[in-house]
C-alpha cells in the first residue's frame, strides 16, 4: 500500500501519487477538495497511481461533481487501465472526463463535455 499524495505542480495542475484504494482514501482526502477550486481549469495527472479500485473511481466522480458545482473544468490525464475498466463497467467511460488519454507520450483530444447523470 502506497500512501496517497496530491502534489501541486502549479497552474492548476496536480499529480496524484500513490494508491487510489479503499485503504488510502480517508476522510481527510474526501474533505480536502479545496485544491479543485484553485484555478478555472484543473488538470489531474494520474501517472504515478500505482494501484486503484472502485474507491479511486468514486473519488474521481466526487471531484467531477465538486468542480461542476464550483464552475471549474477538470481534466484527467494518464488514467490507469484499471480505472478505465471500472469506468466502462459503470458507463462513465462515455463522459469526456475519461475520454482524454495520453498514448505514447502524446495527449489525445478530449471529447466535448458530457454530463454525468
Amino acid at each position: 500500500m502506497t500512501k496517497l499524495s496530491i502534489i501541486d505542480q502549479g497552474g492548476g495542475t496536480f499529480i496524484i501519487d500513490g494508491d487510489l484504494t479503499f485503504s488510502t482514501i480517508d476522510k481527510r482526502t474526501v474533505k480536502s477538495f479545496a485544491f479543485l477550486s484553485s484555478a478555472k481549469l484543473i488538470t489531474i495527472d494520474l501517472c504515478r497511481v500505482a494501484c486503484t479500485d472502485s474507491a479511486g473511481l468514486a473519488l474521481m466522480i466526487e471531484w467531477i461533481k465538486y468542480t461542476r458545482h464550483h464552475k471549474t473544468q477538470i481534466i484527467f490525464k494518464n488514467i490507469p487501465e484499471q480505472l478505465l475498466n471500472l469506468a466502462k463497467l459503470s458507463g462513465f467511460d462515455k463522459t469526456s472526463h475519461f475520454a482524454e488519454q495520453t498514448v505514447g507520450g502524446q495527449t489525445l483530444d478530449a471529447l466535448p463535455f458530457t454530463e454525468i447523470n
